[in-house]
């Protein structure tokens, strides 16, 4: 994973046409014969029994009925799909992290089994018969809601990203971790089902010296972080649903904050209770870690916002190429701050960018999904994606970031991505000056 300097053709973009004469002519190379798909070079079933024209074996007898799997579970030929970890970072497992695969996804919803996790002091289960959560400080009237009392409010369906400040945080100095899944998986998208955190203030009554909100959570770390009170009367939500079903356990089971386009500690989980103060507490979480610190060693404090990003998901370490010719680019974009605008593609370290196609919902404070297709011959690659939000802010380079910030930081690093590709289709984490 060393630092290279840009080089690498681009390979030329395929048109659709051209994509389909190489189908026609696959088929007419194969004499008649069923071609193997217009890519060519596709690997063959290793059982050449089940190939067509033969009648697979899964066809000669009856699957498992209706009554056999009453919660659904992915296929087990797709069992590697799963969130892993990386040992050597955290001290254990009860206060560590893992990672969403996100070489292996598509969209923008992030399937619940795969959403990554963040403990600070391993993961609560709550009976939700037993869970209550207080609101007290500078409100009118103290109040202790139980999880139907919650439920009893108008509530809503939004969709939002959550980012870890410390997503990509240890390639500050330099690559490090060859996955997309280590370097960008501290990410996932949900559809939340919840209750604006406005309603329920109101319903306690704030104070007119109330600025600012303590959530605390039921973990046994107690975790707890200060938020403005405009942002949470703004669009903050107090979650029990994600993707149509009960939060998980890892996920805040049964209730926690989401705090839209803001750093993940901030969505507090197992949401216990919120405190209404008039300055904030500057808690162990937002003082001895969640502040950037700068090259001269002063801090960054309430740097919140999750800024403008992007990634190449595939090709990338964990998803290389397999075949010449045709082949997609994927990635995913996002920004604390509204909606992707645009995503730009580079396949020469960034001599050159052509803009990706953008497909799926576009949406603040949402993951998007970009594509570009295009042929390769084997040439080697270096591969980047660059995102522009609708505020303007344009994703910077990683040389850019730490020309500003230095490299003693590990949160909120949003810089550039470059995968190399090499000639046999491996494909690896890299950096270009």
């Amino acid at each position: 994973m060393a630092r290279q300097g840009s080089k690498g053709g681009s390979g030329g973009v395929a048109s659709r046409r051209a994509f389909l004469k190489g189908g026609v002519a696959a088929g007419a190379a194969a004499g008649g014969a069923l071609a193997t798909g217009a890519l060519g070079g596709s690997a063959m079933a290793q059982n050449a029994d089940n190939m067509a024209p033969n009648v697979a074996d899964w066809s000669r007898y009856l699957g498992e009925g209706v009554d056999a799997r009453p919660y659904g579970t992915p296929s087990e030929f797709e069992a590697h799909v799963v969130r892993r970890n990386v040992e050597w970072l955290t001290a254990s497992p009860e206060s560590s992290v893992n990672f969403t695969p996100l070489h292996d996804l598509e969209g923008i919803i992030t399937p619940n089994g795969l959403c990554f996790e963040r403990h600070h002091g391993g993961i609560a289960e709550v009976d939700p018969a037993d869970y209550q959560l207080m609101i007290n400080g500078l409100v009118d009237k103290p109040m202790i809601f139980t999880l139907q009392d919650l439920m009893r409010f108008p509530r809503v369906n939004r969709i939002y990203f959550l980012e870890c400040a410390a997503n990509s945080g240890m390639e500050w100095r330099g690559a490090q971790l060859n996955g997309c899944q280590f370097t960008h998986g501290m990410v996932h998208c949900l559809m939340y089902t919840g209750v604006p955190l406005k309603l329920i203030l109101e319903e306690a009554g704030l104070k007119p010296n109330a600025k600012w909100l303590m959530p605390e959570g039921g973990d046994s770390s107690g975790m707890n972080r200060s938020v403005p009170i405009e942002k949470g009367l703004d669009d903050c939500l107090v979650a029990f649903k994600m993707n149509g079903e009960a939060l998980r356990p890892e996920q805040g089971y049964p209730v926690r904050l989401v705090v839209p386009g803001w750093e993940g500690n901030m969505w507090v989980k197992w949401l216990r209770r919120i405190e209404v103060g008039d300055e904030p507490w500057h808690t162990r979480e937002e003082t001895s870690k969640y502040t950037d610190l700068l090259e001269d060693g002063k801090a960054r404090r309430f740097t919140w916002v999750m800024d403008v990003k992007s990634v190449v998901t595939n090709p990338s370490p964990q998803a290389p190429l397999l075949v010449k010719g045709h082949n997609i680019i994927t990635g995913l974009a996002w920004s604390g701050r509204g909606t992707i605008d645009r995503v730009d593609v580079t396949l020469d370290g960034g001599n050159n960018w052509r803009t990706a196609r953008i497909d799926g919902p576009v949406l603040p404070m949402s993951l998007t999904r970009f594509y570009v297709e295009f042929d390769w011959q084997g040439e080697d690659l270096l591969l980047q994606s660059r995102a522009i939000d609708s505020t303007g802010d344009i994703q910077p380079t990683k040389d850019e970031l730490r020309a500003v910030r230095g490299t003693n930081s590990i949160y909120h690093n949003n810089g550039i991505q470059t995968w190399h590709v090499r000639s046999n289709g491996e494909v690896e984490n890299v950096e270009v000056s």
